[in-house]
């Protein structure tokens, strides 16, 4: 039988990136995906360097290691940390780091879409290219949601609410590619959150030992808004002695701060929407981001939005790796013209 040739193009790595502020993912079409948290480090001083070596730590690594390392969280905010050299640069390491997970073949093209929360994509496009330059052949970069939506085929009259730790991101899909009146953002959100059930608890139990990683650990696994079946306790240090605190409250309210804005903001857009269409987009409205699992987080929503009529809200299976997944499926439908050459 004849060969078929293979065109270069179709020989490239297609792969979606989710770059979030609290974690990001990979998904490539060689079948490989992986996350990792949105951490870089590098080593203090020479102490640090001789322990660890003179590298960039990523991820679970740095948490490990966070009293030896410089840390820059790439995305804090949901925009492109930038001010000093090491901010800069931690972008290019983290997407570096995140293609080379999904182990390309030696000098293969990589053709990527990226996914970033939409205040990146309004006001860090070009640093988006520079820091993806040395790694990938094409780029496509995309809001988050938007790439949620387009690997789930929510392609019409469909909104996303993409819940992340820098923002909380909105988009209207109606047949096309969204513009930026279709899309909003919101910066109050898990690193918020987070913020919020500090000061909560720090007021509460003021000789308990807290940190950010703790507190944040605490939200990913009890977080909830409405009323609780169970009382939230968690164990914590109290002059370095474990003991067992109730924080069902101060849990309750901390996810609580942010749902009138985004409540306010969906409704809002709902209401500026094609009046003849309203009802089908309030009736698929699909929670994403790691915010998305606090628990009752959609019935709540659901029932404030109710307000305007009947309304459905749903959650993503897999909200780890759902905008990752959509953008893989965008770099594998993408025509050739419209990526951006590097």
């Amino acid at each position: 039988m004849p060969k078929i040739k293979v065109s270069q193009q179709d020989k490239a790595l297609r792969i979606g990136i989710d770059l979030g502020t609290s974690r990001s993912a990979v998904a490539a079409s060689n079948g490989k995906r992986r996350w990792v948290r949105s951490l870089v480090g590098w080593p203090k001083d020479f102490v640090a360097r001789k322990m660890l070596g003179d590298r960039v730590l990523f991820g679970d690594e740095v948490n490990e290691h966070r009293l030896s390392l410089d840390v820059v969280r790439p995305l804090a905010h949901g925009v492109i940390k930038s001010g000093t050299e090491k901010d800069e640069e931690s972008v290019a390491e983290l997407i570096g780091h995140l293609i080379s997970l999904v182990e390309p073949r030696p000098r293969q093209k990589i053709y990527a879409a990226v996914g970033v929360p939409a205040e990146a994509l309004k006001v860090n496009k070009q640093a988006i290219r520079q820091a993806i330059a040395d790694y990938a052949e094409k780029l496509i970069v995309v809001s988050e949601p938007f790439a949620v939506a387009y690997g789930m085929g929510a392609l019409d009259n469909a909104m996303i609410i993409d819940i992340g730790a820098g923002t909380v991101d909105f988009c209207i899909m109606h047949g096309t590619m969204p513009s930026v009146d279709d899309q909003r953002s919101l910066t109050t959100a898990g690193d918020y959150i987070d913020e919020q059930l500090l000061g909560l608890l720090t007021e509460r139990y003021p000789d308990a030992d807290f940190n950010m990683n703790i507190i944040r650990s605490f939200k990913e696994e009890h977080g909830f808004v409405g009323d609780s079946l169970t009382q939230v306790e968690i164990e914590a240090r109290v002059e370095g002695r474990p003991v067992v605190l109730d924080i069902t409250n101060e849990m309750r309210r901390a996810c609580e701060s942010i749902l009138p804005a985004i409540a306010e903001t969906a409704m809002d857009m709902i209401a500026r929407f094609d009046p003849e269409y309203q009802d089908q987009v309030r009736n698929n409205i699909i929670l994403a981001g790691g915010g998305s699992q606090i628990v009752g987080i959609d019935s709540y929503l659901a029932g404030v939005l109710s307000e305007m009529g009947p309304c459905n809200v749903s959650v993503v299976d897999d909200p780890l790796y759902a905008g990752a997944k959509g953008g893989l499926a965008l770099a594998k439908d993408m025509p050739y013209e419209y990526w951006m050459d590097m």
